[in-house]
């Protein structure tokens, strides 16, 4: 009997040791720099950095806007490659780096992983598995977090590959693993076409977008058009694609200006504002389970400007409005039962598309308040883009000049 005890002693023993190791191995942490947390007021940012080695103008870019506070990695795989590149390889000041590794979903409801993300002025999130990062954070606490860092707080928030996939309102999960462009276009509904969209991270100049990345070196045209043709269906509304090559970034600003870092002309560095092209009517010809994408609308189906990315960044597009840019080409894309086409495009104009939608919605409902993309109350004299709420909240984008 004091055997069968004994025995038992240690059953229960070991199980309690397994479980605490389980738990404290939930993350990884690795810090850089001072622990003391400071508060720097940082200046609002996104940057979407499209794979392999990051460009160092942009993460420079990236660094500048926490004005001096305090650095998170988040990962979900490998460890502290980005500590002494962010704390002291690009020459910005900063009071710490931390990288967080998530081992397992446990560690989105530990206090201490909760109150970095929550401290932090910067959150950068590494490459990986996009399918993790939705599997660990979504419809939890660091999902919340992410949300508040750049719509209460106004921070700067970025990714690289996985991590830029997800920033978008519309998303490409990976769930069943990745998809090639011939089998996005060859049926737009296949088990691998796995799209969330509007429930998960909430960046407001990247509504009804959707992003991609290693673009042209994976040959990714045909899968992020045939998101957006999905979108398009499933949401009603017009939407837009942010792709980019590796080793090159969009970053956007608080004006909404998305600039392009890379390494243009030396090397194809390039990213893509893909929309869907404004005219009226625009819609798949055919777009049915099991069948190819058909989506012509006489060789006019989306617009997109092609953007390389430059040592300055100073080549960009304007995210307010989708027309205005600089150091880009136009071209126009579509999808014939199922090949696809690129030819040269010219430049949008959809400024009365946008008017006669905003007349004809305000003629019906009482406009309750006007706001800008942070949220903010707008003066009479203010100039960008306003979202008009109505009595239905209902809401209507718009640009004001």
């Amino acid at each position: 009997m004091i055997k069968f005890l004994n025995m038992k002693n240690l059953l229960i023993s070991s199980f309690i040791m397994i479980n605490s190791c389980i738990y404290s191995q939930s993350y990884t942490s690795y810090f850089t720099g001072d622990t003391t947390d400071i508060n720097s007021s940082a200046d609002y940012g996104i940057c979407l950095m499209g794979g392999s080695t990051e460009d160092d103008r942009a993460m420079i870019w990236f660094l500048e806007k926490a004005n001096g506070g305090d650095i998170i990695v988040l990962r979900a795989s490998g460890s502290d490659g980005y500590n002494d590149y962010f704390y002291s390889e690009l020459g910005v000041e900063v009071n710490s780096v931390e990288t967080i590794v998530f081992n397992n979903a446990i560690a989105v409801s530990d206090s201490y992983v909760l109150q970095q993300i929550a401290n932090a002025e910067a959150i950068w999130i590494a490459g990986g598995d996009q399918s993790v990062y939705i599997d660990y954070w979504k419809n939890t606490e660091v999902q919340n977090l992410l949300n508040a860092h750049i719509n209460e707080k106004k921070g700067v928030l970025g990714g690289t590959s996985a991590g830029m996939a997800i920033l978008g309102s519309s998303y490409f999960s990976a769930l069943n693993g990745t998809v090639f462009s011939s089998e996005a276009l060859e049926d737009p509904y296949n088990s691998f076409m796995t799209i969330g969209q509007n429930d998960f991270i909430e960046i407001p100049i990247l509504e009804n977008t959707i992003t991609d990345t290693h673009f042209s070196e994976r040959n990714r045209e045909g899968r992020i058009f045939t998101f957006i043709a999905r979108m398009n269906e499933e949401s009603e509304t017009r939407s837009f694609g942010i792709a980019c090559d590796e080793y090159t970034a969009v970053c956007i600003d608080s004006s909404g200006l998305g600039f392009v870092f890379g390494e243009w002309p030396v090397y194809d560095d390039n990213a893509f504002f893909i929309q869907m092209n404004c005219e009226n009517d625009n819609q798949p010809e055919q777009m049915q389970i099991g069948l190819p994408l058909t989506w012509n609308y006489n060789g006019q189906a989306a617009l997109v400007y092609k953007v390389g990315g430059t040592s300055t960044g100073n080549h960009y597009l304007d995210l307010n409005n989708w027309q205005s840019g600089n150091g880009g080409e136009w071209l126009y894309w579509y999808a014939d039962n199922g090949d696809f086409f690129e030819e040269d495009g010219n430049n949008p104009n959809c400024d009365d598309l946008i008017l006669e939608k905003t007349n004809d919605h305000s003629s019906k409902l009482k406009l309750i308040k006007r706001i800008d993309y942070f949220g903010r109350n707008i003066t009479q004299n203010y100039k960008g883009l306003i979202i008009d709420i109505y009595e239905d909240f209902s809401t209507i984008k718009r640009i004001q000049f």
